[in-house]
């Protein structure tokens, strides 16, 4: 009988007779604590050398950790330690470890599970489960297992949830309640977890616990990460709402994902490593791979190969994500923007924060199947959050380093193809000749160093040249001066295998190619490569460069514009080349063409989108635009999807000039895309660019841009309801804008509309006295009307509305006559004419249908969904404030959401859900104090003391409107009128809609 081990709890060892042994020692602990967790597989001498001496070991470890071994085979008698190769081996059956059992177990109850026997799944679940005692190794401080203890404990967490699922479909849904309620506790941002606790509770009869469990449950996960439930979640709660049978628990939604390049047509050799990697990716620990090797190997093509190949093993998808480390290594935080939006995250609603965007992304790929590939990563700090934080998704990593700080990792190295390789893969490109001229051939692989990229490239210049020999191509590759720095075995080899196919070209086509590299971006419109181009080279040029395999044709851009791909390595050599050939001017000469046509570009389509800030005074020569006519076209007809398009590179550009000295190109490019960004409601965007702008202002002594920018970040703040910071930068901002009435103007508008927000109307209406001094626009009469509301005045307020109406039709700008007209509206509502309102109301809406202007298009449905209330039409005031919950959702617009959130709330409380309304109206109570604004936090507290009136709590009932009535101000007419307006959805029974 051999001895039994226990590592998932304190380490426990139980001898022959069946008594526990007690180990001597911490470093013996360690090393049997390190060959279990390793169980029957060879645990290198220098990682057990590492885990027992983490510091600096002792000159005699060696002698040192072999008397441990010694030592350890006395005690634990017939289990057999091995010596294997560089390491040690201990040899134990599944029975005998309590992990091997675990994961046998667990993976006979997922098999069970899978194959429709939930009762037989149960059973091996429970006794995975079983095996747990404590958390692992809870005696044992050991910091070389510390991430392999973190994956266990989310493995078991996993198989948890397994085994709710299989006591579920057997019906044991009472029993489950009180683990399930302590799991959510302890992960309450596990999603799987909350939704197995909502079914067990809604087949128990206790379907309103369930939906509180789910307001929970979102309420967490909004605060944590800022992200609402996933669709899965999500699904569960509308069943449960609409009373619906228990859906698939799979329902559909964006999975699978398929986000890999196109494999390679011409592919060769690499089967050792390609099964080597489907072993590593598709075992049981998780870990990441790492490919590694020099540029030009091939690690990119091995890993895309590798990826399809598994495509069967990982149903969820595959994730790509290209890191561009070998030039300009892409930010960590744009990269999981890209995965998140990937995932279906809506990009407002992505966090702004990198470790919670990681959060989030480690959230959606929970517990699923699916394979990220990371392709050339620079190093390890922008592959540890990109990592995923179940073993369920394997991570693929290609990058020219090691990355030996990422622990715990797989790494393969990819070395030069072998001689027979090369010769196939040059033989697949060149054709028939390859096999004619062996010697030839050879020498080419040979002075190629067998890298596939340098072996392209030369395949390629034989099949464009039917007429070059295999002899002379390779004299010429073994002369020296013609291969620049030869072929050698580090990164010129790249250099050397690039600079031959440059050479092979025409002389038009040399020059687009160093023209090129003046370009930021591996992906290129056809309209940069005409610009750079400035009419030196010929029409066939790129023709020439794709088939030289140098450029890439990629798909068509929204607007139909040609695009192509040039890898990044490429790239860097065309910058050389350029330098080179060209010289410093020349590089500055072609890379000012082309931010001319960009900001050309952007001026010109830009003048065709509404105005949203103040024009920046500022005296910079906009160049006239050098683009083909046929891109012109194609982008005049469509401005805002050349915006969307190229809007990751205006902001990239933007930050780039900011940080060069030239922010007041700067500052005319983001005035231009504001006008895209802004009716988007891509507030992210603006605060970068207007954050960056304000800096290399105040750096610049630029007094001038700096205010300007800081008050497009002031209102960015005010729109997500942080109305004491925004008004303290307006203020900042109107202090020393005397000299630019318009801005003036605009920044006196936005602070009075924001003062408004916050209760001091009085202030608001004396700022729009200055502002109307100032500027004719129509958000000053709106603002002034706003304030004259709260005032207790709205017939001046229906005379404003009015004149401001009128002048806004004359310009017969939608956008601006829309909000003339919804502030029309509410003023009319305010003083009952709700048949006029409702009118003017649905116009507004009507119009902004037609337009990009989202967060107007929102703030016109809530003012409808008000009259509604108002005149009796429940289900309509219902629908117009849920689409202005999606829309203000969207965009991240808080204060809209929350008032859309009071107005579906309050109309939980006409057909007897007042249980819920109060749980829903507490929270917007809270969400408004902490915004600043004493109104909508008095007419909150109104709605939720009719809410305690309908469930029978006359003291919270009291209470509620005592402190209404002291939050409130008397004068207040607006706030009274909506308070009225929305009673109505209290009292008027008939089905509602979700708050959430």
């Amino acid at each position: 009988m051999t001895a039994r081990f226990g590592v998932l709890g304190p380490l426990q060892v139980t001898g022959h007779d069946g008594r526990w042994l007690r180990l001597r020692g911490q470093r013996q602990r360690a090393l049997l604590a390190m060959l279990l967790f390793n169980a029957n597989e060879r645990v290198p001498t220098d990682r057990l050398v590492d885990a027992l001496w983490p510091g600096v070991p002792p000159k005699s470890y060696a002698s040192n950790l072999h008397t441990y071994v010694s030592r350890l085979r006395d005690r634990l008698g017939d289990t057999l330690i091995d010596h294997a190769g560089p390491g040690y081996r201990l040899r134990v059956d599944d029975a005998d470890l309590d992990l091997l059992t675990f994961r046998t177990a667990g993976e006979s109850g997922r098999a069970a599970l899978a194959a429709g026997d939930a009762e037989t799944a149960a059973g091996h679940l429970r006794r995975a489960l079983a095996q747990w005692r404590d958390r692992p190794l809870a005696d044992l401080a050991l910091p070389a297992l510390d991430a392999e203890v973190a994956r266990l404990e989310i493995e078991r967490l996993t198989v948890f949830e397994d085994w709710v699922a299989a006591e579920l479909a057997v019906g044991r849904h009472a029993a489950l309640l009180g683990e399930l309620q302590a799991a959510v506790a302890e992960h309450p941002l596990r999603e799987r977890l909350v939704g197995q606790l909502m079914r067990a509770l809604r087949r128990s009869g206790r379907q309103a616990d369930a939906l509180a469990a789910y307001r929970t449950a979102r309420a967490t996960l909004v605060e944590e990460t800022g992200l609402e439930p996933g669709a899965e979640l999500r699904a569960v709660h509308a069943e449960i709402l609409r009373g619906d049978d228990d859906p698939a628990d799979d329902p559909a939604d964006e999975w699978p994902i398929r986000q890999l390049p196109a494999d390679l047509r011409v592919f060769t050799g690499r089967d050792h490593a390609v099964d080597e990697l489907t072993a590593l990716l598709t075992g049981p620990d998780g870990l990441p791979v790492v490919l590694t090797g020099e540029p030009g190997v091939g690690k990119s093509a091995l890993a895309v190969r590798v990826a399809h190949r598994l495509r069967p093993a990982f149903p969820d998808g595959q994730l790509y994500a290209h890191l561009a480390g070998a030039t300009a290594p892409r930010p960590v935080d744009d990269v999981l923007t890209d995965l998140l939006r990937s995932l279906g995250v809506t990009g407002p609603g992505i966090p702004d924060d990198v470790h919670a965007k990681a959060a989030v992304l480690r959230s959606r790929l929970a517990d699923r199947r699916v394979l990220l590939v990371l392709d050339d990563a620079a190093d390890p700090g922008q592959v540890r959050p990109l990592l995923p934080g179940t073993p369920s998704t394997a991570v693929l990593v290609t990058s020219r380093r090691r990355l030996s700080g990422l622990l715990n990792a797989h790494r393969v190295t990819v070395g030069s193809l072998t001689d027979a390789e090369a010769l196939d893969l040059l033989a697949t490109i060149a054709g028939p000749r390859v096999p004619a001229d062996q010697d030839g051939a050879r020498r080419i692989a040979a002075a190629c160093g067998n890298l596939p990229l340098a072996l392209r490239i030369a395949g390629t210049r034989l099949a464009l040249r039917p007429q070059l020999r295999l002899s002379t191509l390779a004299d010429r590759l073994e002369d020296e001066r013609r291969r620049l720095d030869e072929l050698s075995v580090s990164d010129l080899q790249v250099r050397a295998g690039l600079a031959l196919s440059y050479a092979a070209l025409t002389e038009p086509a040399r020059a687009t190619f160093r023209l090129i590299g003046a370009a930021a971006t591996t992906n290129v419109p056809a309209w940069a490569i005409t610009v750079l181009q400035d009419g030196v080279a010929g029409e066939d040029a790129v023709d020439e460069l794709v088939e030289s395999s140098l450029l890439q044709p990629a798909a068509d851009d929204a607007c139909g514009e040609p695009r192509y791909e040039i890898h990044d390595l490429v790239l860097t050599f065309a910058r050389e080349r350029l330098l080179a050939d060209d010289g410093a001017a020349g590089c500055d000469r072609a890379a000012a063409r082309l931010l001319d046509a960009i900001l050309a570009l952007a001026d010109r389509l830009g003048q065709d989108l509404p105005r949203v800030f103040p024009a920046l005074a500022v005296d910079e020569p906009v160049p006239a635009p050098q683009l083909p006519e046929e891109s012109l076209v194609r982008y005049a007809a469509d401005p805002v999807g050349w915006f969307a398009i190229e809007r990751t590179s205006l902001v990239a550009g933007i930050g780039l000039l900011t940080g060069i000295g030239m922010h007041r190109r700067a500052a005319r490019i983001f005035e231009r895309l504001a006008r895209y960004l802004w009716p988007q409601g891509s507030y992210a965007d603006l605060r970068a660019c207007a954050s960056a702008l304000a800096e290399a202002g105040r750096a610049a002594g630029d007094e001038r841009v700096e205010v300007w920018a800081e008050a497009v970040h002031a209102r960015v703040l005010h729109v997500r309801g942080r109305y004491a910071d925004a008004v303290e930068k307006y203020r900042w901002c109107a202090d020393r804008l005397g000299a630019d009435r318009h801005a003036l103007a605009w920044v006196l508008t936005n602070l009075a509309d924001c003062l408004t927000g916050l209760g001091m109307p009085e202030e608001a209406l004396g700022l729009t006295d200055r502002a109307a001094a100032l500027s004719t626009e129509e958000a000053v009469a709106a603002a002034r009307s706003a304030a004259l509301n709260r005032l207790g005045r709205p017939a001046e307020s229906v005379r404003v509305d009015t004149e401001a109406l009128a002048v806004a039709r004359r310009s017969a700008e939608p956008r601006a006559v829309a909000g003339a007209l919804q502030s029309l509206s509410w003023s009319l509502a305010l003083t009952g004419e709700l048949d006029r309102a409702a009118t003017a109301a649905r116009e507004a809406v009507a119009l902004l249908r037609g337009t990009t202007a989202r967060r107007a298009l929102a703030r016109a449905l809530r003012t409808l969904g008000a009259v509604q209330a108002g005149r009796g039409e429940r289900a309509g005031a219902l629908a117009a404030f849920a689409e202005c919950r999606a829309i203000a959702e969207e965009i991240n617009e808080a204060p809209r959401v929350l008032s859309s959130r009071r107005a579906i709330a309050a109309g939980w409380v006409g057909d007897g859900r007042a249980g819920e309304a109060v749980a829903e109206l507490r929270a917007c109570v809270a969400a408004y104090r902490e915004m600043g604004s004493a109104s909508s936090t008095a007419i909150t507290l109104r709605l939720l003391a009719a809410a305690h009136d309908a469930v029978g709590e006359p003291d919270a009932a009291e209470k509620a409107r005592a402190e209404a009535d002291l939050t409130a101000d008397p004068r207040d007419s607006n706030a009274r009128a909506l308070t009225a307006l929305l009673m109505n959805l209290t009292r008027v029974p008939g089905p509602s809609l979700s708050a959430h």
